[in-house]
């Protein structure tokens, strides 16, 4: 026993020796810089993150300039007077515009500021504080910047105006090409990401239609935000990267709050992806704490600044993260994967919920603001928990923009090649974040620090949060399509990032568990040779189409508008007031200066219901009831559209007349003739 105990004792040496001798020469094959000077790994990760921005940058300024050219090319801008220029600004987009005009007018900027939040102006018998209602501090700013930087020599006010927004669609595909970059570890995702978003546009930006939309001032920012977040949570970001990535979330939080009077939705949709990361143990608790105090200092900054904004006070985001920090001293010994663990983790959830709640329930009751009701009739129309006669909730739900996303909008994604690989990362990522789910709530801690060889990117808290974030907005844009433009910039970018990283293809090799040929290798191989493919075939396929798209000269011009805005400046007084459709009204406003009866906002019960009143001209009411409205209204000159008399629309029963009938309870037999006969004229003067 003793020599057979000597023996095992001798070949165990023998054995660790061995290990010990082949243990540099293993590191050295994991690790190939472990070999390599110093200098060397840090020449060779300064020559990639500069080659990297370098690409970031080059690809925002090229698509910043593809925009001013296609823009120019569509409405010949250039060749443009200056009345059929502010035509192009349609609907609520003139609207805004014409702002940033009247501050470039005003005598100073102080006065230009005054004159806005005092308006009484624009809106008949009404004065309204235009930068709060209508979120105008992009137009500060545009003006501010105009003066400021002596450009009134240089460039006119469209072009400088339009060039700040072009600009910053630049900086969103910069920021959108810097998070594939970070998740996946190469710049080629970010070129991918650049050539999806470009081929995919119309399902992407709305750039194209509207200028002056406020997401497409705000979007920009919270594309800058995600970037900084995904840097933020990584678990491997040394502290000077992380305080930077800290800075920046906080800057772009606030500002993106600032520039979108809708914003504070879509940080509620990210709040409630932290939580979830947050709740399933999958990142730094300490982090999205800190996360969440950023979302409070943004909110407390912009209600001071946006003149005691109250709908930041009552928005759910304010709600469900003072819930989350109330609950924070619940959750000791809630990730240590015990029983009693699991049942304090579901009473926290619960305790949230209700804090979140309650606490919103109170804020409504107590904090004056006007209660957006049709909001709420819409989604129970929506979901059909509710019927109406409502015309606005009906003109709401027939709006293209809030209905389900219609199978063109797939096959475009699919012969784009966007759609299948975006389902086959998500399928991918997905799979491996319920592996770590599950793996945490049976007690199993995390790696510290992942290889390519572990086969584990659910593990990696950055790609958790994106898996969760990316299936709340697909989730909503389901129900609502004009969330597409939210949620397919992150497609093209979760696509892109998962084709490019040796990890998604190593994570679905170890589930197949390949033996017949060394993973690793094929995943990096993968990792280069798909992204290749996939940017050669869109090259072949759709850069000649970009091309001819950009020398083509395309044709914009109504002349009955123009014709209308010169009428109105020649023969109108001064004191007119006009009424007609809202879209209208905006175009209106910004050609001619003159005060209208209604404007193309929706968040305002006021102007809904002034939208209501006045399309009642199109309805079966008599000529009596019509003039007491307009005259409520101290209009003087009434405009009739063809294209509302004459209306056929997509969508069956969704023409403003029938609306219109069926919310005044009249019969449903349209009286063609009577309609006919009142758009032969498209201006009548009110006795």
């Amino acid at each position: 026993m003793e020599e057979g105990a000597a023996d095992l004792r001798q070949r165990k040496k023998q054995n660790c020796t061995e290990t010990d001798k082949m243990a540099p020469d293993e590191r050295n094959k994991e690790n190939p810089n472990l070999g390599r000077s110093p200098k060397y790994v840090l020449f060779q990760r300064f020559a990639k993150l500069f080659f990297g921005c370098v690409a970031a940058v080059t690809s925002g300024m090229m698509y910043a300039v593809y925009l001013s050219t296609y823009h120019e090319r569509k409405f010949w801008f250039s060749s443009r007077q200056e009345l059929e220029r502010e035509i192009t600004f349609q609907g609520d987009s003139a609207i805004y515009y014409s702002f940033y005009k009247e501050l470039l007018k005003a005598p100073s900027f102080e006065r230009g500021v005054y004159e806005l939040t005092h308006n009484n102006k624009t809106v008949s018998l009404r004065t309204i504080n235009a930068v709060q209602q209508m979120t105008l501090y992009p137009e500060l700013i545009a003006s501010v910047l105009y003066q400021a930087s002596g450009s009134e020599e240089v460039i006119e006010p469209v072009y400088f105006y339009i060039g700040i927004v072009f600009g910053l669609q630049g900086i969103y595909m910069a920021a959108l090409f810097v998070t594939s970059w970070v998740m996946s570890g190469t710049w080629l995702a970010g070129m991918l990401t650049v050539a999806w978003f470009i081929i995919n546009r119309t399902d992407t930006t709305r750039i194209d239609y509207s200028i002056p939309l406020r997401e497409n001032w705000a979007l920009p920012y919270f594309a800058c935000q995600v970037a900084a977040l995904t840097g933020y949570l990584k678990n491997n970001i040394n502290s000077s990267a992380e305080r930077f990535c800290y800075l920046l979330v906080s800057a772009s939080t606030y500002t993106f709050m600032m520039m979108w009077e809708y914003s504070h939705y879509l940080l509620f949709v990210q709040a409630v992806s932290l939580l979830l990361l947050d709740s399933f143990a999958l990142v730094q608790t300490d982090k999205v704490h800190e996360v969440y105090k950023i979302y409070l200092f943004s909110l407390f900054l912009g209600y001071l600044l946006q003149f005691e904004n109250p709908a930041l006070l009552v928005s759910p985001l304010l709600s469900l993260v003072a819930a989350l920090m109330l609950s924070k001293c619940l959750q000791m010994n809630m990730k240590k994967g015990t029983f009693i663990s699991r049942m304090l983790k579901i009473m926290y959830f619960y305790l949230v919920f209700t804090i979140s709640v309650t606490m919103n329930f109170l804020l409504k009751t107590f904090v004056p603001h006007k209660e957006n009701e049709h909001v709420l009739k819409f989604l129970e129309v929506k979901f059909g928990l509710n019927t109406t006669k409502n015309f606005t909730v009906n003109w709401l739900l027939c709006q293209e923009s809030l209905q389900t996303p219609s199978q063109d909008f797939f096959l475009r994604l699919t012969q784009s090649s966007l759609l299948p690989f975006y389902i086959l990362v998500l399928i991918i990522c997905l799979s491996s974040v319920t592996q770590v789910i599950l793996r945490r709530i049976s007690g199993e801690p995390l790696k510290e620090k992942i290889t390519l060889d572990d086969g584990r990117i659910g593990e990696r808290p950055e790609i958790a949060y994106h898996v969760i974030h990316t299936m709340l907005m697909g989730s909503l844009a389901m129900m609502l399509e004009g969330i597409k433009y939210l949620w397919t910039p992150y497609m093209c970018m979760l696509a892109a990032f998962g084709v490019c990283s040796p990890e998604l293809w190593m994570t679905l090799f170890k589930w197949l568990r390949l033996r017949a040929v060394h993973p690793v290798l094929l995943a990096l191989i993968l990792s280069m040779a798909v992204p290749s493919i996939i940017g050669f075939s869109l090259w072949k396929e759709y850069f000649p189409r970009i091309m001819t798209e950009l020398s083509e000269l395309q044709e914009f011009y109504d002349s009955d508008t123009v014709e209308l805005m010169m009428w109105v400046k020649r023969q109108a007084p001064v004191a007119a007031v006009f009424a007609g459709s809202p879209q209208l009204m905006g175009m209106i406003k910004l050609c001619t200066g003159w005060m209208v009866t209604s404007l193309p906002l929706y968040n305002d019960v006021d102007l809904l219901q002034r939208n209501e009143n006045i399309y009642q001209i199109y309805s079966k009411r008599s000529a009596e009831d019509i003039y007491k409205i307009l005259t409520s209204y101290k209009a003087t000159y009434l405009i009739i559209e063809d294209s509302i008399c004459n209306e056929a629309g997509p969508v069956k029963g969704c023409r403003v007349k029938d609306l219109l009938d069926i919310a005044n309870g009249h019969v449903h037999i349209m009286l063609e003739a009577q309609f006919k006969h009142l758009c032969r004229r498209k201006l009548f003067e009110m006795a």
